[in-house]
């Protein structure tokens, strides 16, 4: 498999996550985007150890942009922008139902608590005075409304606020019907096994360089089904 780099410098390197392949390593043995960038490094610098920093990830069935450090520091600054809501993800997905724009144009706000259940690596939405509850917010925009598999759906805009554990997945499946493909969240796929798309793509990142300290946006769109 061949790494799509978006950019590399001596501090960071992004690239596109496919769908299916793991962040980093698990259980499951398969390749994943650190052992493929390592090897990368590897070759390009002829040593056997590089180092690779892991600043955040994107779930399995997931595919888009992510950003890895070269150096200690850089990933020690990503780190924090991350921890901070100082880095910026957006994200597209298509829904199982028609959703209609606000009628301001503007964002709508989606806010809830969740809980994540360790046994299950499931989360689920509940009230505020939960134990363990952690707030959720995210902002979505209706794109456009599409058809997939004859089905009636809507392509959204995602901006991410908070990065709780499948998060996206919980809200979009609590409030908008659930994301097509989403065997986790989607009533309509809870039975589908061994389901592998899902129609939800990390698709822009904004940060701060750890070193330079200016503002870099970088942009993949999906090409694939069910996007395509």
């Amino acid at each position: 498999m061949k790494l799509n780099i978006l950019h590399e410098d001596n501090d960071i390197i992004v690239c596109e996550k496919p769908a299916g392949v793991p962040s980093q390593s698990d259980r499951s043995m398969s390749l994943d985007m650190v052992s493929m960038i390592k090897t990368y490094l590897c070759e390009k610098n002829h040593t056997s150890n590089p180092y690779l920093g892991i600043v955040h990830r994107l779930d399995r069935p997931v595919g888009g942009v992510m950003v890895f450090a070269k150096t200690k520091q850089a990933a020690a600054e990503l780190s924090r922008q991350l921890q901070s809501h100082e880095m910026n993800k957006r994200y597209y997905a298509i829904v199982s139902s028609k959703v209609l724009p606000s009628e301001d144009g503007k964002p709508v706000t989606l806010e809830d608590y969740l809980v994540k259940d360790a046994k299950t690596n499931l989360s689920k939405v509940v009230t505020s005075n939960v134990k363990d509850a952690k707030q959720a917010l995210l902002e979505y925009m209706v794109v456009r409304n599409v058809e997939v598999e004859k089905e009636e759906c809507s392509l959204i805009d995602v901006h991410l606020l908070t990065g709780r554990h499948h998060q996206i997945r919980v809200q979009l499946g609590e409030h908008l019907g659930g994301i097509w493909g989403d065997t986790k969240y989607n009533p309509k796929f809870k039975d589908k096994r061994g389901w592998t798309k899902i129609a939800l793509y990390s698709y822009y990142l904004t940060f701060k360089h750890p070193k330079l300290k200016k503002t870099v946006e970088f942009t993949c769109k999906p090409t694939e089904f069910p996007f395509s």
